[in-house]
């Protein structure tokens, strides 16, 4: 049976509201991803880790169910690129809040998977988090730029260098090979600038920061097998922040 919520009648969920019930949201962008990943690539990660966090919470007898994915966000990071949508941070905000508030009554705990770690996003997710636990509502949102989470990735990723690089890149190998322009991200010559770094140097662009093909890391060097390795690690991190947050 499916784990989409949207997929689901009410009276399924209504069967399986309380303690056990956790809802998880997906959260990505649409942004530039290099010249060779898709707009939607941080939402297509998102929904990978969702999907395997909740194949994991499921063998610990909860009834996790995936949230139709948020796509847009505020991404200013990539506003210089076409195909970037970018939204208010308080938009984003307030949307998550809203959608937090709403479950509430019905769940045990709202997780937010996230694979979209441009400042502004990350910001703005905080501000919801903090907002909903003032209220006592459980949420697990684990930073996937903040320890213990980052430490568990791959090195690319702790270096920085990662945005449509080898991490990413790998990750929509194993979930859509057929978004990917494989010719074309097999003569990308990598980019080691860390935009983790040039972040906190107070760059605020990926041309500023030092990509200018929205790229940072090493595409070509991408392989399905690291991509499954990933998604298998984010899948484990949710199913921890959910566990902690619920003990």
């Amino acid at each position: 049976m499916s784990r989409s919520w949207g997929d689901r009648t009410y009276r399924e969920i209504a069967l399986r509201a309380g303690e056990s019930l956790i809802a998880i949201l997906p959260l990505g962008a649409v942004e530039a991803h290099g010249p060779h990943l898709p707009l939607r690539t941080d939402g297509l990660i998102a929904r990978a880790m969702a999907l395997e966090g909740a194949r994991r919470l499921r063998t610990r007898s909860y009834e996790p169910f995936v949230l139709p994915t948020l796509d847009y966000s505020a991404a200013p990071f990539a506003r210089e690129f076409p195909g970037t949508i970018s939204v208010r941070p308080a938009t984003i905000a307030a949307l998550v809040r809203d959608i937090g508030f709403s479950l509430s009554p019905q769940v045990g705990c709202f997780a937010l998977a996230n694979a979209h770690l441009d400042p502004a996003h990350l910001g703005s997710l905080h501000s919801a988090v903090e907002e909903l636990r003032e209220y006592r509502i459980r949420v697990a949102f684990p930073d996937l730029t903040l320890r213990p989470w980052a430490l568990r990735l791959t090195e690319e990723f702790k270096s920085g260098a990662c945005h449509a690089g080898c991490y990413e890149t790998s990750i929509v190998l194993a979930e859509r090979p057929d978004l990917v322009r494989g010719a074309l991200r097999r003569t990308l010559e990598p980019n080691p600038v860390s935009l983790g770094k040039a972040i906190r140097e107070g760059k605020k662009t990926f041309t500023e920061a030092g990509g200018p093909d929205a790229y940072f890391g090493a595409p070509a060097d991408a392989t399905p097998g690291e991509g499954r390795d990933t998604i298998s690690e984010l899948g484990a991190i949710l199913e921890d922040a959910v566990l902690q947050t619920l003990t």
